[in-house]
């Protein structure tokens, strides 16, 4: 087996038929019918996800997990029951081409350096995105990344400005990104104490200090709808979940005192966001007034010693109990 590709989802039914159908007519483009097994891992949907893959889509490995995992939990359960050689990582919202699948697969294959590959990511509308992350660090706090790319921009490379040849990054996006089997096995899984958000980027940097390569591949492509299950459900959520995150990778990666000092950065920029937002508010009507709520509930985590208590996992705990919700 070439490849294993490993999907999470978690209540984005729609989402993810219209991502196995893509990747359905992808994979018969790309070749014989050994050369990937799918693989969905469902973190606990209620909206009717696995009874619908199971009777549109019979050859796709469904693994359900009895809660949401998260998403690098997720994954790991799909790579401890994965055949292939590599692994593909996509998001539901994700859709990847022929060329690409084979050509991210060929590139693994001839650099045997290489144990992470990412594609370029577009927009639905065929704009590029941003595809390649840096690791976060206190200057990258203070200035912004933007300004970083346009200055540095061996340092800080950007969709942009990347070029047409293979480019050793960092760290590649989460949304679609393959890794060779031999180099997880070496490296150990995504790490789970992220829920969302960052976890691509730890493992990428782990990846790194074990020898391999992380390359992105400007001239493939895969066009991502982003944050369709997080995003646009609650950026109020998103949010706390990204800065937890953070805070989290700087705790592990650059120590305590580091963490500390990126927490107050963050306060005080929520804190002038905030206080930048009221205009806006008055003038924009619901929308400015749906900004300003998501600001004020990010500071009121802070200050509250941001609890564990709010956020993606425990929401989704509580909104499982509540019932089934629309979905397919």
């Amino acid at each position: 087996m070439d490849l294993s590709i490993v999907i999470v989802s978690w209540n984005t039914c729609a989402l993810t038929l219209d991502c196995l159908e893509s990747l359905e007519a992808a994979l018969a483009e790309a070749g014989t019918d050994s050369f990937a097994e799918v693989l969905l891992v469902d973190n606990a949907s209620f909206d009717g996800t696995v009874a619908a893959i199971r009777a549109q889509f019979p050859a796709v490995r469904v693994i359900e997990s009895p809660r949401n995992l998260g998403f690098a939990a997720g994954c790991n359960a799909g790579v401890r029951v994965a055949s292939g050689r590599h692994v593909l990582f996509l998001n539901s919202d994700a859709r990847i081409d022929s060329k690409a699948l084979r050509g991210c697969v060929d590139f693994l294959d001839h650099q045997h350096d290489v144990g992470v590959v990412g594609p370029q990511l577009l927009h639905p509308d065929g704009r590029r995105r941003n595809s390649i992350h840096n690791a976060p660090t206190f200057t990258s706090e203070l200035v912004p990344t933007a300004l970083l790319q346009f200055l540095f921009r061996r340092r800080f490379p950007s969709h942009r400005w990347v070029g047409d040849q293979p480019l050793d990054v960092e760290a590649v996006t989460g949304a679609a990104f393959f890794a060779r089997a031999a180099a997880i096995a070496e490296v150990g899984p995504l790490p789970e104490d992220y829920f969302l958000f960052l976890e691509e980027t730890d493992w990428c940097l782990r990846m790194r200090c074990a020898g391999w390569r992380v390359v992105h591949l400007p001239t493939l492509f895969a066009v991502h709808v982003a944050g369709a299950s997080s995003k646009l459900r609650d950026p109020a959520l998103t949010r706390i979940e990204y800065h937890r995150s953070l805070y989290h990778f700087f705790r592990v990666n650059r120590g305590m005192g580091s963490m500390a000092m990126v927490i107050g950065l963050r306060l005080l920029k929520t804190v002038f966001y905030l206080i930048a937002r009221v205009p806006a508010a008055l003038v924009d009507g619901e929308r400015g007034r749906a900004r300003l709520r998501v600001h004020r509930d990010v500071l009121e985590w802070h200050l509250r010693g941001c609890p564990r208590s709010i956020g993606f996992a425990a929401s989704s705990s509580r909104a499982a109990s509540v019932g089934p919700v629309s979905g397919c």
